[in-house]
């Protein structure tokens, strides 16, 4: 039986400005390893017990989605971070909210969630418990 997730990948157009937007707006910590089996850095955010990889667009790592491309994910992050101080970040960074806040059925409970993209136009779900 599944457990948990480990970790996603994102497929990103500028690493830089995702780095950018998932540590110093969502606050994730960037991390990076060198992989001794291909000889190449990797790139990654931690967060609690996940992680999200990141792969370049032009030069994903093998093995990858089948059509790895920017802006196809679609994840919701819970926070302990009450969503309106969320909301206020967002308008600080210019960071168009696009729904939202909504009632939402999340995985074990009720949630309050809004809805952005990132530099990728990735879907970015962020949600409380309710």
């Amino acid at each position: 039986m599944i457990a948990s997730i480990d970790h996603i990948v994102l497929t990103s157009k500028d690493v830089e400005k995702t780095i950018h937007f998932y540590c110093n707006l969502l606050g994730m910590k960037l991390e990076k390893y060198f992989n001794e089996n291909d000889s190449k850095l990797r790139i990654f955010l931690k967060f609690g017990n996940q992680k999200i990889n990141i792969h370049q667009e032009k030069n994903p790592f093998s093995p990858h989605a089948k059509n790895p491309i920017p802006g196809s994910v679609d994840i919701c992050f819970l926070s302990n971070r009450p969503i309106k101080e969320w909301i206020k970040i967002f308008n600080e960074n210019q960071v168009e909210i696009e729904i939202g806040p909504v009632k939402r059925h999340g995985a074990t409970s009720p949630i309050n969630s809004i809805y952005l993209r990132d530099p990728d136009f990735n879907l970015i779900e962020i949600s409380n418990k309710i």
